[in-house]
């Protein structure tokens, strides 16, 4: 019975800290743009890919060179 005098204070300031929290972030625009940043996310490519270079058929080390 005594830990209530202990529990029911202690759940008082966690719902007040979690309200505070949550008017926080409500205030700096963490709920404004729920589905921008998935986008941005994916369209983020701005350099276009670099072509791959063509492998040389008669480099040095070519074995149909040697014989």
């Amino acid at each position: 019975m005594e830990s209530l005098y202990i529990l029911v204070p202690l759940s008082v300031v966690l719902v007040f800290v979690i309200g505070v929290i949550f008017w926080w972030s409500v205030r700096s625009g963490q709920y404004d743009d729920m589905e921008g940043p998935a986008y941005r996310m994916l369209m983020d490519d701005r350099d276009a890919p670099v072509p791959r270079r063509p492998e040389k058929a008669d480099g040095p080390a070519s074995p149909a060179r040697d014989e």
